[in-house]
């Protein structure tokens, strides 16, 4: 591992350590709206649970001498099979925002997905490691010049792709939020908004957050196949489908021109109640059959998570709130260490389930999971 700033007597052995000292650390209406899920949480809680209860069928008398996680993902070479999730307003964790998280992902090598809700421009992320590979997760606006003028700038900053994020045809209801009074503070915007001339975030109700409010007012709900197609004509950039927990939805987002699917609940953030995404998993590998690569994000806290979501069919696994918990204790260093210890935790896991590859990591590790 590289060095890190990070004092080791702050025992951050792991991604519950940075989650238990981020929230002493962060202030209490941007953890509650970071930390939080959708009505009771019934599903961000099950989200978590669903990977613990899948068992491992280790493999033993396997040379585990050598060992690698370098994959790619979409194409774009990766030192692991895990990335950064789309993330809204980073700078509420820290100063670094995206920025930071654009440093931290390269340094890790692995790709970053930047938020339309993003506290920093998409140009400027680019900009700050060029060469690092990107994708801009797209949340389609009611006024949808609006949204061809973000994807015509992505494209023209060198994203290598667009992430369609389409369980979010309106907010979910986030009590926490709501309870808080939760909305940006003085000093941040959701800049791509901005730029697009489409006002900040408004004030809290006594019913509403402030970002509630933001998703009403701007964001279109009556996205379709067709809009793969049309994102995917105006950038000349492949489609990736993010919020898929169907087999038949993730046919029909290939067929309107999806290039890969993430299967999501947005986090246990909009439909309270919904599947969890490690048992909506292999239904959706089953059903794409191989035809797009398939990613799962939602409750991925250890080594042995990543290594169960490859073992059912994925070819990477997203990571969200963790890399903020890392941003918040150390900036991009922190976040970076983050990813870092997932990686390692993968190895280890790699090594004690006889696993030398990525491409030995096989059903047959699980017990009674269905895989395609």
């Amino acid at each position: 591992m590289t060095g890190h700033a990070i004092p080791m007597t702050d025992q951050l052995l792991n991604l519950f350590d940075y989650e238990r000292a981020a929230q002493a650390r962060v202030a209490t209406p941007t953890w509650e709206y970071q930390a939080g899920g959708a009505n009771d949480e019934v599903t961000l809680r099950a989200n978590r649970a669903a990977w613990d209860e899948l068992a491992i069928r280790f493999r033993t008398m396997i040379d585990v001498s050598t060992r690698s996680t370098a994959t790619t993902i979409l194409g774009a070479p990766v030192s692991m099979p895990i990335f950064v999730a789309p993330t809204a307003m980073q700078k509420l964790a820290h100063p670094d925002g995206e920025c930071g998280m654009a440093r931290a992902t390269a340094q890790a090598g692995t790709l970053l997905v930047v938020s339309t809700t993003a506290t920093t421009g998409l140009s400027e992320v680019a900009a700050e490691v060029p060469e690092a590979p990107k994708w801009f997760q797209v949340y389609v606006y009611s006024g949808r010049e609006h949204t061809e003028a973000l994807v015509r700038e992505a494209a023209a900053a060198g994203y290598r792709a667009l992430v369609l994020t389409v369980d979010t045809p309106v907010l979910g209801r986030r009590e926490r939020d709501i309870r808080s009074g939760f909305t940006l503070p003085p000093g941040l915007e959701i800049k791509n908004a901005v730029d697009a001339g489409m006002g900040a975030v408004p004030t809290a109700t006594g019913e509403s957050s402030g970002l509630m409010r933001h998703f009403r007012g701007l964001h279109d709900p009556a996205i379709t196949p067709r809009d793969i197609r049309w994102l995917r004509e105006i950038s000349g950039l492949p489609v990736v489908v993010k919020g898929i927990v169907r087999g038949d939805d993730a046919r029909r987002a290939i067929d309107g021109g999806a290039s890969a699917i993430i299967v999501s609940n947005h986090g246990g953030r909009q439909l309270d109640t919904a599947i969890a995404t490690a048992r909506a998993l292999p239904e959706v590998v089953a059903a794409v059959n191989g035809a797009v690569e398939v990613y799962v994000d939602g409750g991925i806290r250890r080594g042995t998570d990543v290594l169960k979501a490859l073992a059912m069919g994925a070819r990477a696994v997203l990571l969200g709130r963790p890399v903020l918990w890392g941003l918040a204790m150390n900036g991009a260093a922190g976040a970076q260490h983050v990813l870092e210890l997932l990686r390692d935790e993968l190895d280890l896991a790699m090594a004690l389930t006889g696993s030398p590859s990525l491409s030995d990591i096989t059903p047959d590790l699980l017990a009674g999971a269905r895989a395609g």
